[in-house]
């Protein structure tokens, strides 16, 4: 279980690490385009929905259960991303189950051989 805290504050939101990975893609690449929004979850302690506004300005910080990276999927990435740019902005289940993507992308590292592109 991760953690998502937000602002100046040691109050955090556990958060799954898969369903986190997903979010963290969403709120950077939002937050990066200096758009604002709201996010609510519902499926914590609390009965009832949840909800923070997000904005550049305040500060959050992503913390992983596992070192572990995800495989995203990119379908539920675009997803979460059309919903965040909608009037209700982005509203996730923290118990929702984010399916593994149809196929993997895989980052290139150095142990995997280049291939040389003639210019």
């Amino acid at each position: 279980m991760g953690q998502l805290y937000y602002g100046n504050s040691d109050t955090r939101i556990d958060v799954p690490d898969r369903l986190l990975a997903h979010l963290k893609v969403v709120i950077a690449t939002k937050l990066r385009r200096n758009e604002s929004f709201m996010l609510s979850w519902t499926g914590d302690a609390a009965d009832g929905r949840s909800s923070i506004w997000l904005q550049p300005a305040i500060p959050l910080r992503f913390v992983f259960d596992s070192a572990d990276m995800e495989i995203l999927n990119p379908q539920t990435v675009r997803d979460m991303a059309n919903n965040a740019s909608s009037s209700a902005g982005l509203v996730v289940s923290l118990d929702q189950e984010i399916p593994q993507a149809q196929r993997e992308l895989r980052a290139v590292t150095n142990s995997m051989p280049r291939i040389k592109v003639p210019a």
